[in-house]
């Protein structure tokens, strides 16, 4: 992983705590998180980071997830595991995770199960937003307890 931010109001609603996670291979031209991309790059996401990474969210609303990519085939497991652990331990409190993958192509991920909001698609730069929480037009917010109801 690369960085969390433990008082953060601006990845999503409310008071989070977010995780940006390395490796990307979108490499999206203007992107925020270029220190990101390289998936050897960072710190190693153990044990001890993850359960302080929960750990911090008892006094939050939520927890969003960055990066880099946290859908990389490479940071899967590890982003599976982080979320299902969240939710076992806050049922109450949201996830926020943002892709460049569209949601059509990781649909089928079973630890979208686990994601409240997904942020969906590659930053382009010449697709300026004033829409909240996206860095371009292109990108949706998609509540995905509307997209498969319990």
């Amino acid at each position: 992983y690369d960085r969390y931010y433990t008082c953060d109001v601006v990845n999503g609603e409310g008071l989070r705590v977010t995780l940006f996670v390395t490796g990307c291979e979108h490499a999206c031209p203007g992107c925020y998180n270029t220190s990101c991309w390289n998936r050897l790059a960072g710190k190693p996401f153990t044990d001890e980071v993850r359960d302080r990474v929960l750990d911090l969210c008892s006094d939050h609303d939520g927890l969003s997830l960055s990066g880099g990519a946290p859908l990389l085939p490479a940071n899967r497991a590890a982003i599976a595991d982080l979320c299902r652990r969240f939710k076992q331990r806050y049922p109450h409190k949201d996830i926020w995770l943002w892709t460049g993958y569209l949601y059509e192509e990781v649909q089928d991920l079973g630890l979208l199960r686990d994601v409240d909001v997904l942020i969906d698609g590659r930053y382009l730069q010449d697709r300026p937003t004033t829409q909240l929480w996206r860095g371009s037009d292109n990108q949706r917010l998609l509540r995905l307890a509307t997209l498969h109801p319990a």
